[in-house]
């Protein structure tokens, strides 16, 4: 572990490697599970915004799900989630015709419908964010239906945290990652 400005983070995410491998496990992250993805407080009004426009992506079941639920639901520790369909998929969860699991959110987004690309918790995956009062703990999350993932990403030589770039300076901006990056290199050597 090391520290980097308000954060903790964990050296597996320079250490393991990673590429989400879509082809092997369908998306597998967004229909399995005991719950929805996590969602910061401030995503809350974000989804509310753009539900109406990403509902015309959802399937019926989707739709169901979130008009039953809510976009969004607070669990018992108050925290937020996004819906799932009757315990399993998320509800914004749609299907590629090689029965791919995609977000209905991102598939918004990258048509020019919407200007955001989906929950933080899922574009960091597999990091893991948890925030405390002083600090957030920044950890590599392993899950055995991204072995696939995990192979490709030692095959192809890409680290965890190169992995998921954009989605690191999305939550802790540029200059966070450029030290990331240093500390990278220097625990390289």
């Amino acid at each position: 572990m090391f520290q980097l400005g308000k954060t903790i983070v964990s050296e597996d995410i320079i250490e393991k490697d990673f590429v989400c491998n879509l082809s092997a496990c369908k998306g597998a992250c967004c229909i399995d599970g005991e719950a929805g993805a996590p969602l910061e407080a401030s995503e809350i009004q974000k989804l509310q915004e753009v539900y109406p426009i990403v509902k015309s992506y959802l399937r019926d079941e989707g739709i169901t799900a979130i008009e039953k639920q809510g976009v969004y639901i607070k669990t018992p520790n108050a925290e937020f989630e996004t819906p799932l369909i009757d315990g399993a998929d998320c509800a914004y969860v749609i299907f590629d015709e090689k029965g791919t699991a995609m977000c209905a959110i991102e598939e918004a987004y990258n048509q020019g419908e919407i200007d955001w690309k989906k929950p933080i918790s899922c574009h960091l995956y597999p990091i893991r964010v948890q925030d405390y009062t002083e600090f957030s703990a920044v950890n590599y999350h392993k899950w055995g239906i991204c072995d696939d993932a995990c192979t490709l990403g030692k095959e192809l030589q890409v680290p965890v945290y190169k992995f998921v770039k954009e989605a690191l300076i999305r939550k802790f901006g540029e200059d966070w990652y450029l030290e990331l990056e240093k500390v990278a290199a220097n625990l390289k050597k």
